[in-house]
């Protein structure tokens, strides 16, 4: 090979190393790929591939230019609709080589394109001599997700690379072999033990089954106060209700069950055996703030100032999650599970010597909180539902329940969560109602509701139980299950208004922007997959309010691929995962949090990852679409 051909294939191969998944492979692989490539030019407006080439489907990757991927010309392409469009550094068609087929859509130049080009054979070639490769094409997104998490992870904490992923199992991080003693071991001894071998936890088992478990907390109330005799057997004094994981368990898990318990340790067990144990501080050695912590005083609060430093806590906790690499579906569920818990604290003090402790009644979370969906943005979305006995008048006991849900949601809004503009709050008479108002409500939107009642009544849909008689809010679930997917017109209303909300990608630029330069991550970005989710839950009679597993839920009733699912989950995942770091951003530049990202803002990675996932987002509401032939 001559020494300007050699220098060509380097320079062709540094080129393509600016771009994923190139980035991520070994350079013999990328000098492999840069010898074999020939190199096209296509006029502005010429089709580059298309069904009808199907003898000539190639492996591209665009050196310079755009190429516009859709099925029309663009003079015959609706009004708003959305061009999907490729920029320097993307490579297509994946899914048509991996398959063996013909692409299914068009990809026309949307200016003069020069584009490297790989044989169908030397591309399959590729996908066996590199890993990198072949992951990146069989798992596109999630592994561009990968890789904007460790840059998330490395922008968060120079020592990311010591710090315990969330997502680990718990026998990875098990730091030591468990220490135990008998049931009939004395306290003495037990604490001896503890001492001697310096942990705050000791576990009593019997045949490796543990039995109890003392903590230097149990030590302090139930020993030194209690001034309990040290001969005594030391089950006496332990707590009995035990907390037990498998190994393979993701940290998370523990996680959840210290916020939702209260506790710090959790106890790891595989077949019933104990393997190991698991405190608060293995899991958040770098944080500040601890779950336990956070859990235990919203628990103990007497006053809304100690409720309002424990929402200022939650959210230090996120910031402190995100450097440790949380995933956003778990930091999410943990946000919301411990504002439920912040929100029954002030239920709970509310009750206090209040006629509200006659009524049988359940407070119901909405939208966000009710999906387990909720960032460090979040307003209020609240109801209750109440129970009738005998005879009694559903206003009455409206007019006891007002005054007390008003002081909960101006308590809450002190804690941190904004009144709903839209007053969609347990304080509005409209959603403070019984069991069979509420089905009447449901009703009334199934059968006989306009566009744009529909339109307002979403998120009522994604209702979950959070405090007191939860029968009431599942009774109403299985009313909802079985009502909703027999009026096709009403699914069809919902498909109509959920497609006029379509992902911000641009036929000029990557991305259409408001007159801010700026994109609405939660309206265009986030809604789409909410609203395409909860509409196919309702029509297969799902169960679920989170929209990932409403997105699992309907996979097999609706018989889509597992692959297209969690292309759908890691999409949405991501621009969760956009959102918590804005607001965490604007949080420390004391800015008011809002969802507007301006796109050249953020790097290349994430411009690439973003549009992908409003790729996603298109893809599911094609499917809305031709399911309700909207």
């Amino acid at each position: 090979m001559s020494e300007a051909a050699n220098s060509l294939i380097q320079a062709t191969a540094d080129h393509l190393s600016q771009f994923a998944p190139f980035d991520q492979m070994e350079r013999e692989h990328v000098l492999w790929l840069a010898q074999k490539l020939a190199l096209g030019y296509f006029a502005k407006d010429e089709v580059v591939l298309s069904p009808e080439l199907a003898d000539q489907t190639r492996f591209f990757i665009i050196k310079q230019g755009v190429v516009v991927l859709g099925e029309q010309e663009r003079s015959q392409a609706p009004e708003g609709s959305a061009w999907l469009e490729l920029h320097e550094g993307e490579c297509f068609p994946l899914g048509a080589l991996l398959a063996k087929r013909p692409v299914t859509g068009s990809y026309r130049a949307g200016s003069d394109v020069f584009c490297y080009e790989l044989s169908a054979d030397d591309f399959l070639q590729l996908t066996r001599l590199s890993t990198a490769f072949y992951d990146f094409c069989t798992r596109r997104i999630a592994n561009l997700l990968e890789q904007s998490q460790h840059l998330i992870q490395a922008g968060y904490s120079k020592a990311s690379a010591e710090q315990q992923s969330m997502s680990s199992t718990l026998s990875a991080i098990i730091r030591r072999e468990p220490v135990t003693c008998s049931p009939d071991h004395s306290i003495r001894q037990a604490l001896q033990m503890m001492e001697d071998n310096g942990v705050g936890a000791m576990v009593a088992v019997d045949n490796q089954i543990p039995q109890g478990i003392l903590t230097l907390h149990d030590v302090l109330s139930r020993v030194a106060l209690a001034q309990t005799d040290l001969e005594l057997p030391v089950i006496g004094v332990m707590s009995t209700q035990l907390t037990t994981l498998p190994p393979h368990a993701p940290a998370h898990d523990a996680a959840l069950a210290m916020a939702r318990q209260g506790i710090r340790h959790v106890l790891i067990t595989d077949q019933g055996r104990l393997v190991g144990v698991i405190s608060e501080k293995d899991l958040f050695s770098l944080q500040r703030v601890g779950l336990s912590r956070i859990s235990t005083t919203i628990r103990h609060a007497t006053t809304l100032d100690q409720l309002k430093q424990s929402a200022r806590d939650i959210q230090q906790l996120a910031r402190n999650m995100l450097a440790q690499g949380m995933v956003a579906e778990q930091l999410t569920q943990i946000i919301t599970t411990l504002n439920d818990l912040l929100t029954t604290r002030i239920i709970e003090l509310e009750l206090q010597d209040s006629p509200v402790q006659q009524i049988e009644f359940c407070w119901l979370a909405l939208g966000s909180e009710g999906r387990f969906e909720q960032t460090l943005n979040t307003d209020q979305d609240n109801g209750i539902i109440f129970a009738l006995k005998d005879d009694e008048d559903p206003a009455a006991l409206r007019e006891v329940l007002l005054p007390f849900a008003k002081r909960i949601n101006l308590a809450l809004a002190e804690c941190g969560f904004p009144l709903c503009g839209g007053d969609v709050m347990a304080s509005n008479p409209k959603w403070c109602l019984s069991l069979k108002e509420w089905q009447n409500t449901f009703d009334k939107w199934i059968y006989h509701g306009a566009p744009m009642d529909l339109l307002h009544s979403t998120i009522f849909f994604d209702f979950r139980p959070l405090y007191g008689a939860a029968y009431l809010g599942e009774a109403l679930r299985e009313w909802l299950q079985e009502a909703a997917p027999k009026n096709s017109r009403f699914l069809h209303q919902l498909a109509v208004n959920a497609l006029r909300n379509r992902p911000p990608l641009g036929m000029v630029r990557d991305f259409v922007t408001g007159d801010d330069h700026a994109i609405d991550l939660k309206m265009n970005g986030i809604t789409p997959f909410v609203d395409a989710a909860r509409i196919f839950s309702l029509a297969v009679g799902g169960a679920q309010t989170n929209t990932l597993q409403r997105l699992r839920e309907i996979a097999a009733p609706l018989n889509i691929s597992r692959r297209d699912i969690d292309a759908y989950c890691e999409a949405f995942l991501y621009i969760q995962l956009l959102r918590l770091r804005l607001h965490h951003k604007q949080n420390e530049q004391g800015e008011t949090l809002t969802n507007r990202v301006d796109p050249d803002t953020l790097n290349n990675l994430d411009r690439r990852i973003l549009k992908e996932a409003f790729r996603q987002a298109r893809k599911l509401q094609t499917k809305l679409g031709v399911d309700y032939q909207v």
